[in-house]
């Protein structure tokens, strides 16, 4: 969803190759080598990963699939300027409570997970080179993302069909909106960086329940709203001093407020509610 929203923003701006996985399987280091050999790239934005969510059809092999995937690109590195590497907060290991995490604190654990260990050991080598910028999405919210299971369009999508809205447990969270995120990516793509390694996370955490109760209330409706397991959940949130040190010239503000950004994605949803399977809303995975 961020690759397709990439694509809908800066392809007015710039010329765009975004194979599809039929076109360019990324597992095939002989066919990424031919495809970098056959076009002039300036800068790679590596936002393909093998997916671990509750929706993947295979999730098996993720730390294998996904580091391959980064290293096939990377070792083709004379080919091409420059690389942004769209990671994770994942690296920090989700299984600790990551409250405001700093970039210095990375290597404080090793992610348990495959997919936080796959993004780990890709930023290990981010740390050894020049031309690579590192950039850890926390949560990034947005149309065309996985309204069954994606947790803000997924409160949006109930609450226009009135349904629950469900949490699983509440907790603190750090949510870019997607609109807010292509900013500043492109002043990655325009600028040299003064750090290889950044957080992409707002000024303020919220808590999932906060959220349901925001769309909730910009719905107008009289929706009930479900936790699953009661107390607070570990906190996923991360420092972005860094990003706002150098980028506060350049974006101002650098991300719009939460609420507004919700309602303006709940407008999108509202008209396009034909892209809404109402019965992929009804069971909560």
């Amino acid at each position: 969803f961020i690759g397709r929203n990439i694509i809908e923003h800066l392809s007015p701006k710039y010329r765009i190759f975004a194979p599809s996985h039929q076109e360019l399987d990324l597992l095939n280091e002989v066919a990424v080598k031919q495809y970098f050999q056959r076009n002039q790239i300036d800068i790679v934005i590596h936002s393909a990963v093998k997916p671990g969510h509750r929706n993947a059809k295979d999730p098996s092999n993720l730390c294998y699939s996904n580091t391959r995937m980064f290293f096939n690109l990377v070792r083709n590195a004379a080919l091409f300027d420059r690389m942004i590497f769209l990671s994770s907060g994942a690296v920090y290991d989700v299984s600790k409570n990551l409250v405001k995490v700093s970039e210095d604190s990375f290597d404080t654990y090793v992610p348990a997970d495959e997919h936080g260990f796959a993004k780990y050991i890709s930023a290990k080598y981010v740390e050894n080179v020049k031309n690579i910028t590192e950039l850890r999405l926390f949560g990034v919210f947005g149309k065309y993302e996985d309204y069954s299971i994606r947790f803000i369009s997924n409160a949006i999508c109930k609450a226009l069909h009135n349904l629950p809205i469900t949490l699983k447990q509440n907790r603190k969270f750090d949510y870019v909106y997607i609109d807010d995120f292509i900013p500043i990516l492109e002043y990655f793509i325009q600028n040299n960086s003064q750090h290889n390694v950044y957080n992409i996370t707002p000024n303020e955490s919220v808590e999932l329940l906060a959220i349901a109760q925001t769309v909730v209330r910009l719905s107008g409706k009289d929706i009930p709203i479900h936790i699953a397991q009661e107390g607070m959940g570990n906190e996923y949130s991360g420092s972005n001093n860094r990003l706002r040190q150098e980028l506060s010239s350049y974006l101002n503000p650098i991300f719009n407020p939460l609420e507004e950004n919700v309602k303006r994605l709940m407008a999108w949803y509202s008209d396009n509610l034909n892209l809404i399977d109402r019965q992929l809303l009804l069971f909560d995975k």
